[in-house]
């Protein structure tokens, strides 16, 4: 979950990518010989070329295998038959281009970017790693251990565990409480062949499972089709290697009740917490109005939540509410930190001012400063063409048109008060919630208890 000072409805579209009205015109489109839907936008104003391949399902594995997904991408740029990991990393340092493999919660993704010129050399090295990487044995305990070293830094930050622990507790036993970074335990019992068979049952073109590729920048159709015919045009699945479809998400887990967790740091002097309910799914009609909704509650500095928490009582230097979405569903967050002394007193507040949301709503005054906030923010979230890439293929993905954030933006135009307040009613929590706080449990477990009742979990090296 990625953090900015933005309203939750401009962290939302620059991960998942916005557009601003009128600036995302219909790409052409073809497909691949192997399956892979092609989406091109012409950009001639700089010689630069962008590039993203989305392949849905091949981005949790599962909780079991914690980090699997994540791990196997990060190994396509560990070498390949032909060239060794640090020649690799040389010939994207000599050619001046990006290129990275990551896997997100519903998808895995390869993308980069060169100067014009040099994006042939871009695609026949993204290619080789893709039609041949190599799985070295002393690469992957490499990698493994750099990811081993990582978690118990995470830990040492109760900001960025926090988080950790809430995905696992809210999502338990579905896909989404998978953690992208794993744990310890999980990636200490995973083996260089558990990546090269998850890559191979995961990474290849299928075109039941509407892969594409996004290339935004100084190319043509004509010259684009030559040039991927000699390079992603013929990455193929390996003869007798099943095609597999990309399996459809769950939907996300109900709340019911109070779900609150503890996690004993004892050498915590503050006091982390992360409170979350259902939110919405990916082009849910009501978004408009929600991130109206959002933005004066916790989705920018001037927020209700940031302004009593911080501005007004000096307990923390920053709260947030944010709105993340997905295809089967969404999750709405609240998060903030303070002395270990006063957590009590800050989610007191917390809920003081979510049941004034609920019951009272936002006045028109407010929605409007929140609409003019919102359509400030949106157009210059499209201004790069990694942005573009990353929309289109968003889009594509989703099954939206390619005009659904000029739609959204008209919507959000025309969000009133009442629409809000239904937004609000409908969303932010009173009864039914998951709560975890991280901080020193001797400190604050009395505090705690009016928000309760709470299970305690002590930190554990390396684990969530």
């Amino acid at each position: 979950m990625k953090r900015r000072a933005l309203t939750a409805l401009s962290i939302l579209l620059l991960a998942s990518a916005p557009a601003a009205a009128g600036s995302l015109p219909p790409p052409q489109s073809f497909v691949l010989v192997n399956g892979i839907t092609v989406l091109l936008h012409t950009d001639n104003e700089l010689p630069l070329v962008s590039f993203r391949l989305l392949l849905p399902g091949a981005g949790t594995a599962s909780e079991k295998a914690d980090g699997l997904a994540d791990l196997a991408a990060a190994m396509l740029l560990k070498g390949t038959s032909t060239r060794s990991a640090a020649q690799v990393a040389e010939e994207l340092d000599r050619l001046g281009v990006s290129l990275r493999c990551t896997a997100q919660e519903e998808y895995a993704e390869m993308s980069g970017g060169s100067l014009s010129e040099n994006f042939p050399a871009l695609l026949a090295l993204a290619a080789d790693c893709l039609t041949a990487p190599a799985f070295a044995a002393d690469e992957f305990a490499k990698e493994k251990q750099r990811r081993i070293d990582a978690i118990r830094q995470v830990q040492d930050e109760p900001s960025q565990a926090v988080r950790q622990y809430f995905r696992k507790v809210y999502f338990a036993g579905h896909p989404l409480g998978s953690l992208k970074g794993g744990s310890e335990s999980s990636l200490q019992a995973l083996g260089v062949e558990d990546a090269r068979a998850f890559f191979r049952r995961h990474w290849l073109p299928a075109a039941a499972a509407r892969p594409v590729l996004v290339v935004c920048g100084k190319a043509d159709a004509a010259g684009l089709k030559r040039l991927l015919a000699s390079t992603l045009g013929r990455w193929s699945r390996p003869a007798g290697e099943e095609a597999v479809a990309a399996a459809a998400m769950p939907p996300l887990p109900a709340v019911k009740g109070r779900t609150c967790v503890l996690i004993d740091k004892p050498d915590a002097t503050q006091a982390y917490f992360m409170l979350g309910v259902p939110g919405l799914p990916f082009g849910d009609p009501a978004s408009p109005e929600a991130e109206v909704m959002n933005t004066l509650f916790g989705g920018r500095f001037t927020s209700w939540l940031n302004s009593e928490l911080r501005i007004k009582r000096g307990l923390t230097y920053g709260a947030r509410s944010i709105l993340q979405s997905w295809r089967p569903g969404g999750v709405f967050t609240v998060t903030s930190y303070t002395k270990n002394d006063r957590i009590g007193e800050m989610l007191a507040i917390t809920f003081e001012l979510l049941a004034k949301a609920r019951q009272e709503g936002f006045s028109a005054v407010e929605v409007e400063s929140a609409r003019h906030y919102i359509l400030g923010q949106f157009p210059p979230s499209l201004e790069s063409l990694a942005s573009k890439t990353r929309a289109y293929s968003e889009l594509f993905f989703y099954g939206k048109g390619f005009d659904y954030y000029d739609g959204l933006m008209s919507r959000v135009e025309q969000a009133d008060a009442a629409g809000v307040r239904r937004a609000a009613a409908a969303l932010l929590p009173e009864q039914d919630y998951v709560l975890v706080v991280v901080g020193k449990a001797d400190d604050i477990r009395k505090q705690l208890e009016p928000f309760g009742p709470f299970s305690e979990r002590k930190i554990r090296a390396g684990e969530f």
